[in-house]
């Protein structure tokens, strides 16, 4: 039996993070992006060992924390060669992208997003005091594609940044380096940005290979920004740590005008956990990628004999599966499953208006509570 098959719900409830909190212990949590899984032994050693030595205070400038060389070498591995000194700490994903937005596109121009969307980019899109510019992707026979006569028209209009997220929240696509080299050709044809959001790119199956974005054309490195984290691929979204990647030289003299509280608030064990994930957590992730691999297949099985009327496109990385509840005949799929089956999924609309009608549901957890989760669906549309 895999170790990840013995997960129970009570502990995980008892854990206490908002995912088996928010509605209640009697609610299956499918919703928010993190994995049920117990922390990898290495990085779990690594947190103990820190706190054993007295290392809750402020951490060292970044280059001194070790992150930044980790961060170099794991993304040389894949393709994208950035000295470390090109790298910086972030507390999280989405300050990277508000600050991005901020520092590398004119004031006031609108932010094109692709939607579906994780949500919080509209937060930080407004944060920043942008306009947001939906452009739905495109439906494929075998999954997602950008809409690039939609992107060139977006940018054409005045828009100045385009969000880019690959793995793709929530489609669970995995862009070729074909179709990120034609956006990029779009972007630098108006001159424009990219923040490119890869934080999944350690979660990709089998007949998929991540390509950051970076790496397509000398013009995409030169008008984006990469921002990455160990805080996905390695279940540690709560430590408050990421890097963002500056493939452009004048762009990393840019990034360091910014004030020092602009960018401060990477936390020491976030800093010790992602440095313990790059440098010694490759077997984890293997069998946790691998274990995934199934899970993303059972659902499949799953929802063809408890939910047929639902499709499903079984995404290429990521944990998260983007379903398609419009022949439910159900106005409202989320809320639907959470007060009519005990299942706490997300709203597809709150994904942009490209999501009306979809859900999404995580995956990462043990075979036994995703096969609980998509019974009690399917048991709740019978029901109707």
């Amino acid at each position: 039996m895999h170790p990840y098959d013995r997960l129970r719900v009570e502990d995980l409830v008892r854990q206490d993070s908002i995912k088996w909190t928010m509605h209640g212990p009697d609610v299956l949590a499918a919703w928010i992006a993190e994995m049920d899984f117990p922390t990898a032994a290495p990085i779990a050693a690594a947190l103990h060992a820190a706190v054993d030595r007295g290392y809750t205070g402020y951490p060292p400038l970044d280059a001194a924390t070790g992150l930044p060389a980790a961060t170099a070498d794991r993304l040389a591995a894949s393709g994208l060669v950035v000295p470390a000194d090109r790298i910086r700490l972030l507390p999280d994903i989405l300050k990277g992208m508000e600050l991005a937005i901020r520092l590398y596109s004119a004031p006031g121009s609108p932010v094109v997003v692709p939607t579906p969307a994780y949500p919080p980019f509209f937060e930080v899109t407004r944060l920043a005091g942008r306009e947001i510019v939906e452009v739905p992707m495109h439906r494929t026979d075998t999954g997602w594609s950008y809409d690039l006569a939609g992107l060139d028209a977006a940018l054409g209009a005045g828009a100045g940044t385009l969000i880019l997220c690959n793995p793709h929240n929530p489609l669970g696509q995995v862009f070729g380096a074909a179709e990120l080299a034609a956006v990029a050709e779009v972007v630098a044809a108006h001159r424009a940005r990219v923040v490119a959001d890869e934080v999944h790119a350690p979660l990709v199956y089998p007949g998929a290979t991540h390509v950051p974005y970076g790496t397509v054309s000398a013009a995409a490195a030169g008008h984006s920004v990469t921002l990455v984290s160990a805080s996905k691929g390695w279940n540690l979204p709560g430590l408050k740590c990421a890097q963002v990647v500056l493939t452009s030289e004048a762009d990393a003299a840019r990034w360091d005008t910014l004030p020092f509280l602009a960018t401060h608030g990477a936390s020491a064990p976030g800093i010790v956990a992602n440095l313990a994930a790059y440098t010694a957590g490759a077997e984890w992730l293997a069998d946790t990628v691998a274990y995934l691999d199934g899970n993303r297949r059972l659902l499949g099985d799953l929802l063809a004999e408890h939910l047929p009327a639902v499709s499903y496109v079984a995404p290429a990385g990521t944990y998260l599966s983007w379903l398609d509840c419009r022949g439910l005949g159900v106005a409202d799929p989320a809320g639907f499953f959470l007060s009519e089956a005990r299942v706490a999924v997300n709203d597809g609309g709150t994904f942009g208006a490209a999501g009306e009608g979809w859900i999404r549901l995580n995956f990462a957890t043990s075979r036994e509570i995703l096969t609980r989760v998509v019974t009690a669906m399917g048991a709740a549309v019978a029901a109707r």
